[in-house]
């Protein structure tokens, strides 16, 4: 399993391009998640767009296979992703020194 950062992750999403992959997140209730979800899925879009840009809050949309809905993923709290056959662990963000004080 390869060990990646958040910017990484985000990449590997994109990258995805509408193939089904797996993320494992906390949710905000502290609990994990699997979500079995892809991009690109345009079902139920009216166009209207988003009230924000998802990304400035390191959001990432996308469509839950399971429920059948647009859910987001908070690449704040992603812990692993799951891509093909390729496992992927999201390593914690490293903090400056003056941050540790």
């Amino acid at each position: 399993m390869e060990t990646i950062d958040r910017l990484e992750a985000y990449c590997k999403i994109k990258e995805t391009k509408g193939q089904i992959f797996s993320a494992f997140f906390e949710k905000k209730d502290k609990t994990m998640r699997k979500m079995v979800c892809r991009l690109g899925v345009k079902k139920g879009v009216k166009g209207v767009g988003m009230a924000y840009v998802p990304l400035e809050k390191r959001l990432v949309c996308v469509f839950d296979m399971q429920k059948n809905e647009f859910r987001m993923i908070n690449l704040k709290t992603l812990q692993k992703l799951k891509i093909s056959n390729a496992e992927y662990l999201i390593e914690e963000d490293r903090k400056c020194q003056h941050d540790a004080k």
